[in-house]
């Protein structure tokens, strides 16, 4: 495990973002596991720029999103298909043939967390997967648990997670209260795992995962028996280490 620590949010982008550059560039057909909420918007801004200005080539890349709420229609402005497309998506040369994001409005879901699974080993695996962390230390919606699930599944949303989130929709109530969501055995299988934290809000999150016993009631503690993980933060995640 790798723990790199920077002054500001931006800076963690533009590290993310250039360890990302050099895995497109070295295997230009990778799998890329990809995050959303605030965080990675830097990566991704910064990745925008490096495909604009020719030295990112995405278009042999395939991409699967960790996860996405249930019973949003992805039409929606706060579903993840749209986050992806508005943020990334839409303005590099991916093939949108070749992005995934799991299917919350799936009429059989446990059929759908089957099919998400199978669609990643039949791409290969994920090369690196990038991850946020929630201020509860949950990794995609991997909510605190008495088990470590392995694959995709559904998930009833914590409230604590209900009321993070709530600053995207109008109301609390509008915040859906399930999501699905890679599990954990499925983020361990990415060769490469990035954690990007940024905010004193993930600071005791960080510690946990970081500093306390591996427990799935902090489901990023798991992380740490992974065999390359670089986490990247800015002074404030990092400030209860």
């Amino acid at each position: 495990m790798q723990i790199h620590l920077f002054d500001n949010a931006e800076q963690v982008g533009k590290a993310a973002a250039t360890l990302l550059a050099a895995q497109v560039i070295r295997k230009p057909d990778s799998v890329l596991g990809l995050a959303t909420g605030s965080t990675p918007i830097p990566t991704y801004q910064e990745l925008i720029s490096l495909c604009k200005n020719g030295i990112v080539d995405f278009s042999n890349v395939t991409s699967f999103n960790l996860d996405e709420y249930c019973n949003l229609p992805v039409t929606h402005e706060c579903s993840y298909h749209s986050f992806m497309k508005e943020q990334l998506f839409n303005h590099i040369n991916i093939n949108p043939d070749n992005t995934h994001v799991p299917d919350g409005n799936a009429a059989n879901q446990q059929e759908e967390s089957a099919r998400y699974d199978h669609a990643i080993n039949r791409a290969g695996g994920i090369d690196v997967q990038i991850l946020g962390i929630g201020r509860n230390g949950h990794i995609g919606f991997n909510e605190p648990a008495d088990t470590f699930v392995y694959g995709c599944h559904i998930v009833n949303l914590t409230q604590s997670t209900i009321e993070a989130n709530r600053r995207f929709f109008d109301n609390e109530s509008d915040v859906p209260r399930q999501a699905i969501s890679l599990g954990i055995g499925s983020i361990m299988n990415a060769r490469q795992v990035l954690l990007l934290a940024t905010g004193e809000d993930k600071a005791d999150a960080i510690r946990k995962a970081l500093r306390e016993d591996i427990n799935p009631q902090v489901q990023a503690s798991i992380l740490r028996t992974h065999s390359d993980v670089i986490i990247l933060l800015d002074k404030a995640a990092a400030g209860l280490l």
